[in-house]
């Protein structure tokens, strides 16, 4: 109703505008269309992964045993005679990426911790972004750092005449991997415990609890599920670098449980065989697709087991 002449009222006509018929929108129609294409371009390109591994990998393995390529402990296809067990490749990975973790998890979640509860907003957006800076410096610039800094350290404090490390060593490699994953680490698993609600610390302080144990007894299981993504996150990475690898912890396969050696891991393997001169479609040509294949085949269930951890340990918020 709105005035009309004076001494009475008149009637609005018309149908309100919640009854009207509403306009089409094409903005969010375009938008949908644009969030699904890219969808389909991180699954298309996984499919496209696959089919360019598998006919390589199994003619490969038409000519190799699987058995011994899994079991075998001695690399060197491209020698005469050949010698295919990717055992050493397989301990050089995990040892390196277990180094890195050793290095990164600690320090990427004592990160996200400080930044989440301790810093104040005006400290977390200085310090955020510096953090994630480190994210964003080439991996070949920190295989060099690794080898011409963090290994000559190495050197000086625990010199090679008395066990120390050698010029490349999987230590280096690891560490300096390590602190290339951190601001990953770091930037999701604060991200996950900035999303806990307010009401549960509110509600821990209110039973007298110290800052301490609200970060640790209230807001790291809360966000648990966030954390172990990071963390997962951060293995897949470290995994599937390649530079700092290829640098620092050298290209010499060996069986050897001693970070003070150098080794040769999957991805500086395929890195060092791809820019060789092996001819298409032989033996030693096909071990990268083969070595390509047992990789993927690792991180994919690396990230399944991931997907069932982050799923138990879910925390859903009304």
């Amino acid at each position: 109703m709105r005035k009309g002449r004076p001494g009475g009222l008149r009637a609005v006509t018309g149908t309100p505008g919640f009854l009207r018929r509403s306009q089409p929108r094409y903005g969010e129609k375009v938008i949908k269309v644009l969030l699904v294409a890219a969808s389909l371009v991180s699954v298309l390109t996984t499919i496209g992964i696959v089919i360019a591994l598998i006919p390589p990998a199994v003619e490969f393995f038409g000519k190799v045993d699987f058995g011994d390529f899994i079991t075998g402990t001695e690399w060197s296809p491209l020698f005469k005679p050949p010698h295919f067990g990717v055992i050493p490749l397989v301990t050089a990975t995990l040892m390196v990426t277990l180094i890195a973790l050793l290095v990164a998890v600690p320090l990427g979640l004592g990160a996200a911790v400080y930044l989440s509860e301790y810093a104040s907003p005006r400290v977390r957006k200085i310090f955020k972004p510096m953090l994630e800076v480190l994210a964003g410096i080439p991996t070949v610039v920190y295989g060099f750092f690794a080898l011409k800094a963090i290994t000559p350290l190495l050197k000086d404090i625990w010199p090679a005449d008395e066990g120390g490390p050698q010029v490349f060593n999987a230590l280096a490699a690891g560490f300096v991997m390590g602190i290339m994953i951190i601001p990953t680490i770091a930037s999701l698993a604060e991200d996950s415990m900035s999303a806990v609600p307010r009401a549960l610390r509110d509600g821990a302080f209110a039973l007298g609890s110290s800052r301490m144990q609200v970060s640790t007894r209230v807001v790291f299981p809360a966000a648990l599920s966030g954390i172990v993504a990071a963390v997962v996150l951060g293995i897949s990475r470290a995994i599937g670098e390649t530079m700092i690898v290829a640098i620092a912890a050298g290209g010499r396969p060996n069986l050897s449980f001693n970070p003070l050696e150098g080794m040769q891991t999957m991805t500086a393997f395929i890195a060092a065989a791809g820019i060789g001169d092996l001819p298409t479609g032989s033996t030693g040509y096909q071990t990268i697709f083969a070595v390509g294949s047992l990789l993927f085949v690792m991180t994919l269930v690396m990230n399944l087991v991931s997907i069932r951890l982050v799923r138990k340990y879910r925390e859903v918020y009304e």
